[in-house]
């Protein structure tokens, strides 16, 4: 192409239109269709010099574009070239259609000035992608009318992944959602793939919502090392723990006036540093799902430390010296053989009038007793197993047995034993504190009302490498040192023993503080996964029982709506109930539905 200068009368193009030059100054004034604009020359680029009356003038052209493709493929041409040799002629008409083949992009790329025909295999993978798209674009849009009349089929999987993602928060747009009309959110994606039946009721997304693993961890463990362990396979041992529980992780047994509380020996396999202990550090604990459990600690710890899972087990024992007053006089932390007898609740609950459980339930009594003394403050709100058997969602009331209490006293006298042991050696533990309740008075037992109304009151307990009182407890002092295997704070507490035992260097304040930190992180969206998933399958377990009826208590009243509870499910939900009934008035309920993705759930009060 010679002439580069547009003058009045060419064909040039702007942007990606035609256009004609009108006028030449230091600007040119170019005609549009529709419209007149004043330019740079450098805004466009010359096409033909013309002369073109007007762009209607610029018609059709038939020509023989691929034949002139063939001829040039792999060469290098100008438009001028291009037009002739394809069209005849070199004219606006014809250069104007030659250049739209060299915008296409499938046979020619490149300037006016230099036209490349490209060559024969980079046209067949260009052509190759263009079915491709095309493919994808009516696959898109038949999805789409599909999914508007709510029906999906095998091959839109692609697509309902993208909306997957989301409803698991992987990603934050979804283009189905936007094409469709709807909120691009999590609880909108799960709406979609719920009405579609890509999901159904059983999916759970909250653990992954929360960024949280949901399978064990895959790291090597150590053998136990070579070292000294107390026999202690004499004394009988009681791990009590729930039905089903796969973590069973301490154990009691009582010699005279030394109450032993053995725990796995979890920090022999996983020192601090090693891989176990920076995937649990990770995880924070293990995730307890109704589906079952995540534990923070590879399979194979449980397997090799959980007691009574083998005929005898290695533990960390805590030997406590009873004294009068239902408190401990000393501690003893040894590494231990134990032969352990592994109880439900139930069964040991069935065995609390005849030694030897009569004898710990005797001293988990006075203990008990001891932090009453002390101003604890306890609760007693209702509480539910939620379990999935195959297809079947069981839930149940957690009864308030003594085998119950027996076990939790026993743990608390461990870890405040611990924690008094750790400061009077100046060994570095996460200590548990809570601040005392804004409620003065502990509330009255069988008053529900009252009970929530304190739970209101109660502030969170904390970990610091700071002792301090623990005011729910009654203890003075306290560290959380029993479940190794699914809290990582109380394996820091087991490193930190061991290594004091051994003779080992310690974990400062700085690097405990920092495992706490770090578990801290992660811990919320444990437990925040946990109640979500609990909600989850509490709202399934309705839907299968569209006629459900159950009690409900009135435990806080309002403007517009009362707070009810239903101590069969743990489940709370507010309605307006006619009579303006009082605190702890039992209302009859009747399930009336629920949204799953928003965990809404709604009854009807019952006359």
């Amino acid at each position: 192409m010679v002439d580069t200068i547009p003058r009045e009368g060419s064909l040039v193009l702007y942007k990606t239109r035609p256009a004609r030059v009108a006028r030449v100054g230091k600007k040119l004034d170019i005609e549009l269709a529709g419209e007149t604009l004043s330019v740079r020359p450098k805004d466009v680029v010359l096409l033909h010099p013309g002369p073109l009356e007007g762009l209607a003038a610029l018609g059709e052209a038939k020509g023989e574009v691929k034949t002139a493709w063939e001829l040039l493929a792999g060469s290098t041409t100008d438009l001028a070239e291009l037009a002739e040799l394809a069209y005849g002629d070199y004219t606006p008409t014809t250069a104007w259609a030659a250049w739209q083949w060299v915008a296409d992009g499938l046979y020619f790329e490149g300037t006016p000035d230099e036209v490349i025909a490209r060559p024969p295999e980079a046209v067949a993978q260009e052509q190759a992608a263009r079915q491709a798209r095309a493919a994808e674009e009516r696959a898109w849009l038949s999805f789409l009318a599909r999914a508007n009349h709510g029906r999906v089929e095998p091959e839109d999987g692609p697509f309902l992944r993208e909306v997957e993602d989301l409803a698991l928060r992987r990603i934050d747009r979804s283009r189905v959602l936007r094409e469709l009309g709807r909120a691009e959110s999590a609880e909108s994606a799960h709406a979609l793939l719920l009405e579609l039946g890509y999901w159904d009721e059983t999916v759970n997304p909250y653990p992954t919502r929360l960024g949280l693993p949901t399978e064990p961890p895959d790291v090597h463990l150590p053998e136990l090392p070579d070292e000294g362990r107390r026999d202690l396979t004499h004394l009988p041992a009681f791990a009590i723990d729930d039905e089903g529980n796969q973590e069973p992780d301490d154990a009691l047994s009582l010699d005279g006036r030394r109450l032993w509380v053995h725990i796995a020996d979890v920090a022999a396999l996983v020192p601090p540093g090693s891989p176990a202990d920076l995937e649990a550090r990770g995880r924070a604990a293990t995730l307890f799902l109704p589906e079952g459990s995540v534990p923070m600690l590879p399979w194979a710890a449980i397997e090799r430390l959980g007691l009574g899972l083998a005929g005898v087990s290695p533990a960390l024992s805590f030997g406590l010296d009873l004294d009068g007053e239902g408190g401990v006089a000393g501690l003893e932390v040894v590494p231990t053989w134990v032969r352990v007898t592994r109880l439900t609740y139930r069964q040991a609950e069935a065995q609390l009038e005849a030694a030897p459980l009569r004898n710990l339930y005797r001293v988990a009594c006075a203990n008990q007793a001891r932090r009453l003394a002390q101003d604890a403050f306890p609760l007693d709100l209702p509480e539910v197993k939620i379990r999935l058997h195959g297809d079947e969602i069981r839930i149940e009331p957690i009864p308030p047995l003594r085998s119950r209490d027996l076990v939790t006293e026993a743990m608390l006298m461990a870890g405040e034993a611990v924690a008094r042991f750790a400061r009077e050696h100046e060994i570095p533990l996460p200590f548990t504190t809570q601040d005392p309740p804004e409620v003065e008075q502990r509330p009255p037992a069988g008053d529900l009302a009252a009970q929530f109304a304190a739970r209101r009151g109660f502030r969170a307990s904390e970990q610091s490498t700071i002792p301090g009182r623990h005011a729910g407890l009654g203890l003075e002092i306290y560290a959380q040192a029993t479940s190794p295997l699914r809290r990582y704070l109380d394996l820091v507490v087991h490193q930190q023993l061991r290594a004091f035992l051994r003779g080992e260097g310690l974990l400062d304040q700085s690097q405990v503080l920092e495992r706490v930190g770090a578990t801290a992180a992660v811990g919320g969206s444990v437990r925040n996964a946990e109640w979500l998933s609990n909600q989850h399958w509490k709202l399934v377990y309705l839907q299968r029982r569209p006629g459900w009826q159950g009690e409900g208590v009135v435990v806080e009243k309002g403007d517009r709506s009362d707070l009810v509870v239903i101590p069969d499910l743990d489940l709370s939900v507010r309605l307006r109930l006619r009579g303006d009934p009082g605190l702890n008035t039992p209302v009859r309920l009747a399930f009336r539905g629920a949204n799953l993705p928003l965990l809404d759930v709604f009854f009807r009060a019952l006359r």
